[in-house]
């Protein structure tokens, strides 16, 4: 083999790596959460679905980078900054208002799917539901719409309750709205309430010590994913406490709540990897409506019940989509 047919190999072979180079290379889906891995166990699961839906398939044609801010709301900036930093394709901001304002407040650049429990019209994330505007949409959970549900709910279970406990994390977004409505409806109903606000580890257990101090006699978890991370803690404090409880997500009912009225978190998140892989697929998010969850789920943990010595009214199990014996 002579010098010209050496250098003919070596550049053939070199040019041949550089195509392989640049085929391994994967687009980038940044996926923030205000929630931890541990609680959203089930949600990534969805939305891996819907990105294998959309034509996506984690390690085979996409990479998602993780973050998590295990229900401290501060960190998120810092986590968003990291991700874009390291160069993303797609931004998911998911687990409320928090990600998706972490999000909004970093680029207007790269693109956003977020996840909401309000209205992110109202919020000032988008132009409109239908025609989002600039570089994000997402999905409208409206995860704390059904709260004055949720008070009816335990009102109906123990209707000579003379107080129910309601908890709300003065630190999201929607806690003015939740704290309006919670009233109003129990105004309406004729119930009172107690309200405790908690926000951090110290203000959960204060809360609690209220809670037990003021004798109340149920307890309205509202929903916030502060609360998500403390899942485990909340659902234990209501069984050593005996106190019927009523909680946003199925899988507190399925973790030892009692009951869960609200959105299928999984059927968000699922939505959630679809627009991620669109948008991957070259589609603008402002092409993209905002898509209101529409699947709502009334679970109810019968074992939790018997535990705490509670007849549920035929009227109430009667309504559930699942009773988990």
């Amino acid at each position: 083999m002579n010098r010209r047919e050496v250098i003919t190999l070596v550049v053939g072979a070199a040019a041949q790596w550089s195509r392989a180079a640049r085929a391994e290379v994967l687009p980038v889906i940044g996926f923030v959460s205000s929630r931890s891995s541990a609680d959203s166990r089930y949600a990534v699961l969805a939305f891996r679905k819907g990105l294998t839906e959309s034509g996506y398939t984690e390690g085979q044609n996409v990479k998602i980078e993780f973050r998590w801010a295990e229900g401290k709301y501060d960190r998120l900036p810092a986590l968003v900054g990291d991700l874009i930093a390291h160069g993303i394709d797609v931004l998911v901001a998911v687990g409320g208002e928090p990600s998706a304002f972490a999000a909004k407040a970093a680029t207007s650049t790269v693109p956003i799917v977020f996840t909401t429990g309000g209205d992110p019209v109202k919020t000032g994330l988008v132009a409109s539901l239908n025609r989002p505007g600039g570089n994000a949409t997402g999905i409208s959970l409206l995860t704390t719409a059904p709260e004055t549900k949720r008070l009816g709910l335990l009102h109906e279970i123990v209707p000579k309750a003379v107080l129910i406990g309601v908890l709300i994390n003065p630190n999201y977004a929607e806690a003015e709205n939740q704290t309006r409505e919670v009233q109003d409806a129990a105004h309406s109903i004729g119930q009172g309430i107690r309200i405790s606000k908690a926000g951090t580890d110290g203000e959960l257990e204060s809360a609690f010590a209220a809670f037990i101090e003021q004798r109340i006699e149920a307890l309205l978890v509202c929903s916030d994913p502060f609360f998500d991370t403390r899942r485990d803690r909340i659902i234990a404090f209501a069984a050593q406490s005996r106190i019927p409880a009523i909680y946003q997500f199925s899988e507190y009912a399925v973790a030892g709540g009692l009951m869960s009225y609200g959105i299928s978190l999984t059927e968000g998140y699922r939505q959630v990897g679809i627009y991620a892989g669109q948008i991957l697929k070259g589609t603008k998010p402002a092409e993209l409506p905002i898509q209101q969850s529409i699947k709502f789920e009334f679970v109810i943990n019968a074992k939790t019940a018997k535990a705490l010595g509670l007849e549920l009214p035929p009227t109430v199990s009667a309504r559930a989509d699942e009773v988990i014996e």
